[in-house]
């Protein structure tokens, strides 16, 4: 491969010298911003020599390239393009800077809600089991002590992350606006101090007491902010600009003591005088609007919801649904959201399995099948972007689906008790009407799937070598990262993967085989599951990811490490046999830039099986907002005949985990 031709042809393709603002590199991806995406021909980018794949995410245009000759490439570009290196964190600040306004307060968001959405998650679930269980108990289904610790304490548990969401909240968006997150959520609790009335109790008892505020210029309700989202976002905001400014100019001796203090002070007070009250009337009017939507006459509006809803996922405004649940969970002690969107992904699921089930292709079959059952799961990513956009009928077969069986959700009034949990396991958050949520999934699933046979999949007559059956899009189709950012993927998985080559047979015609073990323990997870269309569409090649359960990283064969990626987050390596493997700790984990992260090996060291060669600090990079989720890829997949996963569920590092049989 000429590299220097291709970063030549790369840097033509996407408009020049003069189009570029920055760029870097990843473990597989060149990363860049550009001035313009519609001068950048992504097509022809797609079939320059090298290329597996080119996509816009997070407004970075990224090309995979793969292991090994990503860094090469990147090597010429910058020679090429006349620029200098820029760190992966310059490419994130200078994408962030190029979103518009809409687009970054939806990231922002995400970055808010998505780590705090398992403690949502239990208690949502856990309230639907009391809730459940009371009903029962008290109509004489079920005859269970209600006064025995499991019990009482179960009832105490349940709504515990609902009763303190401002201070999670708090937190999360101290550490997402750049703020001290104890201050921010030392603002959380002032929000829901005792000595403030609870906010559950007025409409039962009214306001009762006021407070002048700004010498006596009004008087404002000394009510506190159970169950709010956007008057907690709000205040840290303020906090956060307060406090950076503060540490700019007051003196080192007495920033310590002078900075948190006048930041949270100021804060509690704008937010307690002016931030809650206006912004509660703002968030009760959205929450209030979207309701009036969900009940319009005969489910009219809730067909319209579910029908766009996969759309919104696509575009990846999908995070800031998080907030609606939770609002509407503090209006109505329900949301009526969270059925629609579950709906709206079981029907995504049956689409993905009607073609499945239809398509004579063995390749669109191990796809869309494994993809559809995931969707089921309330995992949609494999399913939309994998198999329903490609051949795009699917999608909108789906989205029809969606809104029908939203659309009964809303006539019959389902709501959840809590929210982040779809498609089969969502009914643990409707165990107070546990029929009418099944019936509405199986409306959005049937509806899918029988659009989806009739219409939306057709088999080709003629199937040239090489193609996938179905009509994939010729064209670019959108898709997102696990971020929830908007993607493009280029061309169907047969342009992205590598032509497969033939397999060579030794003498007698045996087959080759050798073991990839585990370089990691933890728990193992199909290479559709991961939280990355990349990964996901397995682009890089065939293997399989670990959920690890502990911070250190193993070799997984006698072999050399081919390459340590500056930022220690992958490794590339190649056994004694021949098999190249990338081992990539995290999802997206470059833009930490190596903080964490400990290697042991450097390029060109040889290694022995089971040895110590890396170690990562999985609390703190869980805390940075990361997925640990850890794809073990064989890279050269194409030399193979199978690359087959031999072990499921937990595993210990050492294990046999992946066989490869070349012939």
């Amino acid at each position: 491969m000429d590299y220097q031709k291709t970063a030549r042809e790369v840097l033509e393709k996407i408009g020049g010298r003069d189009n570029i603002i920055s760029a870097a590199h990843c473990a597989t991806r060149l990363r860049l911003v550009i001035k313009d995406n519609d001068v950048c021909d992504s097509k022809a980018v797609e079939n320059i020599d090298g290329v597996k794949g080119v996509f816009f995410a997070q407004g970075q245009l990224q090309i995979i390239f793969g292991t090994g000759i990503v860094n090469k490439v990147y090597d010429a570009f910058i020679q090429e393009a006349g620029i200098t290196e820029s760190s992966k964190e310059d490419v994130k600040q200078a994408a962030n800077a190029r979103q518009n306004v809409f687009k970054r307060a939806i990231k922002t968001l995400g970055d808010i809600f998505v780590p705090i959405i398992p403690a949502i998650v239990a208690s949502g679930f856990l309230m639907g089991i009391m809730e459940a269980l009371n009903f029962m108990v008290n109509n004489g289904f079920l005859n269970i002590s209600t006064t025995s610790s499991i019990y009482v304490f179960a009832q105490l548990f349940s709504n515990t992350a609902y009763t303190f969401l401002p201070i999670l909240i708090a937190y999360s968006a101290g550490k997402a606006f750049g703020a001290n997150p104890y201050l921010a959520a030392v603002i959380g609790m002032i929000m829901i101090h005792p000595d403030l009335q609870n906010a559950w109790t007025v409409a039962t008892e009214g306001v009762q007491a006021t407070q002048p505020v700004f010498f006596g210029l009004y008087s404002v309700d000394m009510v506190g902010y159970q169950g709010h989202v956007i008057p907690v976002i709000i205040a840290v905001w303020v906090l956060a600009f307060i406090e950076k400014r503060l540490h700019k100019i007051v003196p080192a001796a007495l920033d310590l003591f002078v900075t948190p203090l006048v930041s949270v002070f100021v804060t509690g007070y704008l937010t307690l005088a002016a931030i809650g009250p206006v912004f509660v009337t703002v968030e009760n009017a959205v929450i209030g609007g979207i309701q009036t939507i969900l009940t319009l006459p005969f489910g009219i509006g809730s067909l319209i919801v579910g029908f766009l809803y996969a759309i919104t996922v696509v575009a990846g405004i999908h995070h800031m649904y998080t907030t609606i649940d939770i609002g509407q969970l503090a209006a109505y002690q329900y949301t009526y959201w969270l059925p629609l969107a579950s709906a709206a992904n079981v029907a995504q699921g049956a689409a993905s399995l009607a073609v499945g089930i239809k398509a004579k292709d063995k390749k669109t079959r191990s796809l869309a099948l494994p993809s559809a059952l995931s969707a089921f799961m309330g995992i949609t990513e494999p399913a939309i972007f994998g198999v329903n956009l490609r051949y795009f009928k699917p999608f909108i077969c789906a989205c029809v689906g969606g809104g029908v069986g939203a659309m009964y959700a809303s006539i019959v009034g389902l709501g959840a008790t809590g929210t982040g949990v779809t498609g089969i396991f969502g009914i643990l958050l409707c165990l107070h009407d546990p029929i009418n949520y099944v019936v509405a999934m199986l409306i959005a699933a049937a509806v899918s799937f029988v659009l989806t046979w009739l219409f939306g999949f057709k088999n080709p007559k003629q199937q040239p070598s090489g193609e996938t059956s179905g009509q994939p899009m010729e064209a670019a189709l959108p898709t997102q990262n696990q971020t929830g950012a908007p993607v493009k993927v280029l061309g169907d998985a047969s342009e992205r993967e590598p032509a497969a080559k033939e397999s060579s047979k030794s003498a007698k015609g045996e087959e080759f085989e050798e073991i990839i073990f585990a370089p990691l323990n933890g728990q193992v997870m199909e290479m559709k599951d991961v939280p990355d269309p990349t990964f996901a569409a397995e682009v890089l090649g065939k293997g399989a990811a670990i959920n690890p359960s502990e911070g250190k990283v193993f070799a997984p064969f006698d072999g050399q490490v081919n390459l340590v990626f500056d930022t220690n987050h992958a490794i590339a390596l190649t056994s004694d046999s021949g098999a190249q493997v990338l081992i990539h700790i995290g999802i997206n984990t470059v833009e930490l830039n190596g903080k964490f992260y400990t290697v042991h090996v450097k390029d060109n060291d040889c290694v022995t099986k089971g040895q110590l060669i890396a170690e990562f600090d999985m609390e703190k990079i869980r805390e940075a907002g990361y997925e640990l989720i850890t794809p073990v890829i064989v890279n050269n997949t194409d030399e193979y005949a199978s690359v087959e996963v031999i072990k499921t569920g937990n595993i210990a590092g050492g294990e046999p985990l992946v066989k490869v049989v070349k012939k």
